[in-house]
């Protein structure tokens, strides 16, 4: 991990430096080249423009460890409402969405309406409902390790209804190889990406290297399988491996995607689909911006002298 990586994932769970970088003068292009916009309607145009260029789009709205049964339900009508604006502009053939399950009750006390497990699941369904109603699918956001087994285990009852929900696996977790494998079944959507969590060296590898190797190990577990992998990845390294291992394991184009985050390598992202892949760009929208940027900054530290600056500008 690099080494400004774990002082921002740190930073990224302090409501204290948010309050302070929410009333400083953030730079809108600097927060926009991450997240599109706060509303419905920006993410949808935001998706119409790339689905205008071929590529596929998943949305998430942003919110994550909600601790209010109401905030939780907000969250969910969100979902319902770009699933609905979505459908409206023709675009869900080409766009889902992605949930992270802390924010629509995961991560409420089990003494609230049978606790945070089973809101979860059930704010789960209505929201697999609608997409599914639409036109379209759902991907359930993995989290910090704490939350897999129960995120793991909401996506086995969401598939017995929802066979279509997407899984998310993170590389960097010592176990991540045992559930590739368990989840490379026939008809399984699984996105592999490396993590952006602050992990305990007790379950994830701590060094660059050690992260790739599971990923690729991860990979050909999936590509291998009968499922469909999600391969989230910017690194341009694991991008050829893993269009190497899908020729390898004879996949034709179309059985599998790569995933990128919205912002990030766009040329890539257009080249990869002049070459016939199949590719999906991660769009996050709303108001609670602060944590994603924070671990976007973690995973490119590069970026964070531009972030400084917008800080302190008087523009």
């Amino acid at each position: 991990m690099a080494l400004m990586s774990r002082p921002l994932l740190l930073l990224s769970r302090s409501d204290l430096v948010k309050n302070l970088v929410s009333t400083m003068p953030v730079s809108a292009g600097i927060v926009r080249s991450y997240v599109p916009g706060e509303t419905t309607d920006a993410v949808v145009e935001a998706t119409a423009r790339l689905v205008d260029e071929g590529i596929r789009v998943t949305l998430d709205f942003l919110g994550e460890d909600t601790l209010d049964a109401e905030q939780a339900e907000a969250t969910v009508a969100a979902y319902l409402e770009v699933l609905e604006a979505l459908s409206a502009r023709g675009l869900t053939r080409m766009a889902e969405v992605s949930v992270k399950l802390s924010a629509i009750g995961q991560a409420l006390p089990d003494d609230v309406a049978g606790g945070g497990h089973k809101i979860a699941l059930e704010n789960a369904r209505t929201i697999c409902r609608a997409a599914r109603n639409a036109g379209t699918t759902v991907t359930l956001d993995m989290e910090d390790h704490t939350t897999t087994d129960s995120t793991l285990a909401i996506l086995r009852e969401l598939r017995k209804d929802f066979p279509e929900t997407g899984a998310v696996l993170q590389a960097y977790l010592h176990r991540t190889e045992a559930d590739c494998r368990a989840l490379a079944y026939e008809g399984s959507r699984v996105r592999l990406c490396k993590g952006a969590y602050n992990e305990p060296e007790e379950v994830a590898f701590q060094s660059d290297l050690d992260v790739d190797r599971s990923y690729v190990r991860c990979l050909k577990v999936l590509l291998a399988g009968q499922g469909y992998p999600m391969i989230a990845t910017h690194d341009p390294r694991l991008v050829e491996i893993a269009s190497t291992l899908a020729s390898r394991y004879g996949r034709d184009q179309g059985s599998y995607e790569f995933q990128m985050l919205f912002g990030i390598r766009p040329d890539e992202q257009r080249r990869l689909v002049k070459a016939g892949e199949r590719v999906r760009v991660y769009i996050p929208y709303g108001q609670e911006w602060y944590g994603y940027l924070m671990r976007r900054l973690a995973e490119r530290p590069q970026n964070l002298s531009f972030f400084l600056k917008s800080l302190i500008s008087k523009k």
